[in-house]
Order: structure tokens, then C-alpha cells, then sequence
């Protein structure tokens, strides 16, 4: 549903964009992952995705808060081949 209400289809190159920065990706949607929630690996460099999170960290772990990045998806005007 949020995928369909931003105009975004399984496969459509999307953007992806935080407050720290922004990237570009292929959409894959699943009934898998709940409403209101994207998800996307962080471990792999090409995809870019560590551009969007912040320097914040968790107080107690003072691991970086990967999984608490509030972003914004829509089509991408540029699409990859």
C-alpha cells in the first residue's frame, strides 16, 4: 500500500532520501515488511544506502542507529540500466 500510494512498482529504480543524504535503488515490494517500514541491506557498499543514515548512535551500545533512519521513497527521475 505505501509503495502503490507513491506511485512506485516491483522493480522501479527509486530514490530514497533522509535528512543526511540521499540514494538511489531498485524497489522490491513485499507483503513481508509491515506498512510505514523500508528495509535494505547496509552491509554492501553499492548500495549506497550508509549515505542516508545519520552519526547518531544507540546511547548504550553506541552502535549506529542503522535501523531507525527516517526516510522518504519516490520514483526516481533517473533510471540505471
Amino acid at each position: 500500500a505505501d509503495a502503490e500510494a507513491r506511485g512506485v512498482k516491483d522493480g522501479d529504480w527509486i530514490e530514497i532520501a533522509s535528512r543526511a543524504g540521499q540514494t538511489r535503488m531498485r524497489a522490491r515490494i513485499s507483503d513481508d515488511i509491515p506498512a510505514g517500514v523500508v528495509y535494505t541491506t547496509f552491509h554492501h557498499p553499492v548500495s549506497g544506502t550508509n549515505v542516508i543514515t545519520t552519526d547518531n548512535s544507540d546511547w548504550a551500545t553506541n552502535c549506529p542507529e542503522y535501523k531507525v533512519t527516517a526516510v522518504e521513497i519516490r520514483p526516481s527521475s533517473e533510471q540505471r540500466a
